[in-house]
């Protein structure tokens, strides 16, 4: 089993254009959709959606329409009551695949409640093989929150603790590093992010040039490079998403072969969860005994399939195509 933990769900609503966004006019939007949203929730719904046993943690009231929609869809999971409703997220993407997103905070937690979603984590991840933690954290929860639960499952799960993967940004990321999680999942931006926390200088390309994340995305060596910087600071394997230039697996021991997986050109209709259906695909191909090669050519193909659809909807096995996907070895 795989549980994921979502500290900032959400409810994602997407409004589908049929022309590029006009800021300040009024356009007509040609399909909406509402979805249970946050990256854990988003792994589970893929995983479900593929077969695969799975438990989602978040907080949230029985009644909340994001837990409405999880039951709805049948995907188990355990929810943390808060007496308010979680946060809604809106998407706005137009018809060449650009993805505008408006995130809402969240409900404020105190000690109390931080504490009770750390022990609802703990209590849940019994038997599990993988943890999942994903997303942001809302606010008033510690920046070092993700690293107390890493913690706390290595402690409390008698020597039967998951393996971890971790898929969030900024100082969140940063500080849950050192607890050395088994795999992080970051895209380009979130890796600069990241290596500019743990260093506290901002990455620049060989040449002396600064970086940006659509510059890095094309480049897999200074991807590597910069994979290697945070394995200095805590990180183990990495599985990173290039975008449309697919992801690139580095391995905890230096080594073990690094792995590109890529694929013809796609055109995105919506990149929400995208990422997150990659995180799903990889832990998936693990819980099935794949290959390192196995696992990057199931993540990559989610995060395709997921690109391909409408708003934040999940892929099922008939939306994938495997056979499409490289991976290669890339140079140490």
């Amino acid at each position: 089993m795989i549980i994921t933990l979502t500290p900032n769900p959400s409810l994602d609503k997407t409004v589908e254009l049929d022309a590029p966004l006009a800021p300040g006019a009024v356009q007509r939007a040609v399909r909406a959709s509402a979805e249970p949203g946050g990256k854990g929730v988003n792994i589970s719904r893929a995983l479900v959606a593929a077969g695969q046993e799975t438990l989602a943690v978040l907080p949230g009231d029985a009644a909340d329409p994001v837990l409405a929609a999880l039951r709805e869809i049948h995907v188990p999971h355990r929810g943390l009551a808060l007496g308010e409703a979680v946060r809604t997220n809106i998407t706005v993407t137009d018809p060449a695949g650009t993805t505008t997103k408006i995130n809402e905070p969240g409900p404020a937690f105190d000690t109390v409640r931080t504490q009770a979603l750390l022990s609802l984590t703990l209590s849940s991840a019994d038997g599990a093989s993988w943890a999942a933690l994903a997303g942001s954290l809302p606010p008033g929860v510690p920046t070092d929150f993700y690293a107390q639960v890493i913690t706390g499952l290595r402690t409390t799960c008698d020597g039967r603790a998951p393996k971890i993967a971790l898929d969030s940004s900024g100082p969140a990321l940063a500080a849950a590093v050192a607890a050395e999680p088994e795999l992080i999942k970051p895209n380009g931006e979130e890796l600069l992010e990241l290596v500019t926390l743990l260093t506290g200088q901002a990455p620049l390309f060989p040449d002396g040039t600064s970086i940006r994340a659509e510059e890095l995305e094309r480049r897999p060596d200074d991807v590597l490079r910069l994979v290697r910087t945070t394995q200095d600071h805590g990180v183990r394997a990495a599985l990173v998403t290039l975008g449309a230039h697919g992801a690139l697996f580095v391995p905890a021991e230096p080594e073990d072969q690094v792995l590109r997986a890529w694929g013809p050109e796609l055109v995105a209709r919506s990149t929400v969860g995208a990422g997150d259906a990659s995180l799903a695909g990889f832990l998936l191909a693990d819980q099935l005994g794949r290959s390192t090669a196995g696992r990057l050519r199931q993540a990559a193909a989610q995060g395709r399939a997921a690109a391909a659809l409408p708003g934040s909807v999940m892929p099922s096995p008939e939306d994938l195509d495997l056979d499409v996907v490289v991976v290669e070895p890339h140079p140490a």
